[in-house]
């Protein structure tokens, strides 16, 4: 399975689906003024500003595959008219996925070791 950076979260009336491929990192980097990472640390660092948050979680609606319109009014309902500590924690979620992937995806194997790597307890550099 490929790290696609999806996440699914329970935000405002449903569970939705968040995404931020190439195309919407660039999006809130321009929306944000700032690198996506620079983001990051100000969502973590307790520096971020208003824009921030709601452009994090609206293009990652949108790369979710949720119509623009829709996603902006979700926004403007569970994020605008709302303290801002309260969607935090949904824009860390889903801009650390968009740059690192989701952490329950795979890395690559998708079936458990083989009985051989389950044994191996010594470095195989090891004497």
């Amino acid at each position: 399975m490929s790290r696609d950076a999806s996440i699914e979260l329970d935000f405002g009336d449903d569970t939705y689906t968040f995404r931020l491929a190439w195309g919407e990192l660039v999006k809130v980097q321009e929306a944000c003024n700032a690198g996506p990472y620079v983001v990051l640390q100000r969502l973590y660092s307790q520096t971020w500003e208003m824009n921030d948050i709601r452009e994090v979680i609206r293009w990652g609606l949108i790369g979710g595959g949720l119509e623009p319109v829709k996603a902006l009014k979700l926004v403007k309902d569970y994020v605008e008219a709302r303290p801002p500590l309260e969607s935090i924690i949904y824009a860390q979620a889903v801009l650390s996925a968009g740059l690192m992937g989701a952490p329950e995806e795979s890395l690559g194997k998708t079936e458990a070791a083989s009985p051989a790597e389950r044994e191996l307890t010594t470095s195989p550099t090891e004497s």
